[in-house]
């Protein structure tokens, strides 16, 4: 079977899923035939992303979120009026993706919740089957724990989603740990890469950090400072960084490299993140303890540290005091957890899910989109 991916090109997650996805694909005889990645003026496409993922990849403008003037802080207003005002330059990114899917014909559209890919599939009605993952489509589920939420953010963040997934044939909804499906979405592991799983987990001198704002570094900075004794690893992907940067003698930024970050991983204390799924996801399974600080302003986050709280991996916290996780490692590190049996069930649950598309023979999908 043939598969596109529409990517969210905002942080790493998206994109390290769809490298994990893709290895699986191939695994399992099917191909990748083309990837459709978000981008912004913000962000840097990280080289690892066109490397790992091992098909062609085509760059189109995408809505973005959008910052306060420190690069800290969600403006959703500010995010609303940018990005309608950049309508005619997204309906020219609607435009492309056509030409894409119907130059190569998939079987199935997979979006990595791209707002994109929603609007193109109502709008463009292609003959694929449209499949949507991510871990915000757990917010079907009746047993996922919503945040407490200031203003309109809860509304825009459950909106944003249900566009991502217009028409969606498949919702597979990522988790921390197992639920039971429902008729509306399949609950499936995370998806991580095989680099991970081979990963040898030691605790090493330092705390690993990942910021997806870079605004936030100038906490990081203040914090290391006023703490020369501890060591810290930050990576982010700020627009025009250099490689490595040494601002303090215990403290250095990198840029995203996913074979660098994974080897910290391993090698660290703990990880101290903004709280995004993937990074938890990857700590989780090597054991590792976790204190993410939620962007502000981007409920999301807010909800995605709610549930790493729930689920046992780690701590949350308004702020980079990495005091806070030095306590929860002193007090006692984290037991091993049943991540790993389910993360092992994903190529006997992607087998299951295929034949719930409604293929009738190889190669042939029926097309089940709706407004």
């Amino acid at each position: 079977m043939k598969f596109i991916f529409i990517v969210q090109g905002e942080g790493r997650g998206h994109m390290t899923q769809a490298i994990a996805f893709s290895h699986m694909l191939r695994k399992q005889g099917h191909d990748l035939v083309g990837v459709i990645l978000g981008k912004s003026k913000r962000r840097t496409i990280p080289e690892f992303f066109s490397k790992e993922i091992s098909a062609p990849i085509h760059l189109v403008d995408s809505p973005n979120f959008a910052c306060d003037k420190d690069d800290k802080k969600i403006l959703i207003g500010k995010t609303i009026r940018s990005n309608l005002a950049k309508s005619g330059t997204f309906w020219q990114s609607l435009q492309k993706i056509d030409k894409i899917v119907t130059a190569e014909s998939p079987d199935i559209i997979l979006n990595f919740y791209d707002l994109l890919g929603g609007i193109y599939n109502t709008f463009f009605r292609p003959r694929a089957a449209y499949w949507v993952i991510g871990h915000q489509y757990l917010i079907y589920h009746p047993d996922f724990k919503f945040a407490p939420a200031k203003g309109l953010n809860k509304f825009f963040f459950k909106l944003n989603t249900r566009i991502t997934a217009l028409g969606a044939t498949e919702k597979l909804a990522l988790s921390f740990y197992e639920l039971e499906s429902t008729d509306e979405i399949t609950v499936v592991p995370p998806l991580l890469r095989e680099e991970v799983k081979k990963l040898n987990s030691t605790s090493g001198d330092f705390f690993l950090t990942y910021i997806v704002n870079s605004g936030y570094s100038l906490e990081v900075l203040s914090y290391a400072k006023a703490n020369p004794h501890l060591k810290i690893r930050a990576y982010w992907d700020k627009k025009g960084a250099a490689e490595t940067e040494y601002p303090l003698p215990n403290l250095s930024f990198h840029r995203v490299h996913d074979k660098n970050f994974l080897r910290d991983m391993a090698a660290c204390r703990g990880l101290v993140s903004t709280a995004g799924f993937e990074s938890i996801c990857e700590a989780m399974y090597l054991g590792k303890p976790v204190m993410v600080v939620p962007v502000a302003g981007q409920y999301e986050q807010a909800c995605n540290a709610l549930d790493t709280v729930h689920s046992g991996a780690g701590i949350a916290s308004d702020n980079f005091d990495f005091t806070k996780l030095e306590k929860v490692i002193q007090a006692k590190l984290p037991a091993k957890n049943s991540l790993h049996d389910w993360v092992n069930t994903w190529p006997k649950t992607f087998q299951q899910i295929l034949p719930e598309t409604g293929m009738t023979e190889p190669g042939l999908l029926l097309n089940q989109s709706f407004f």
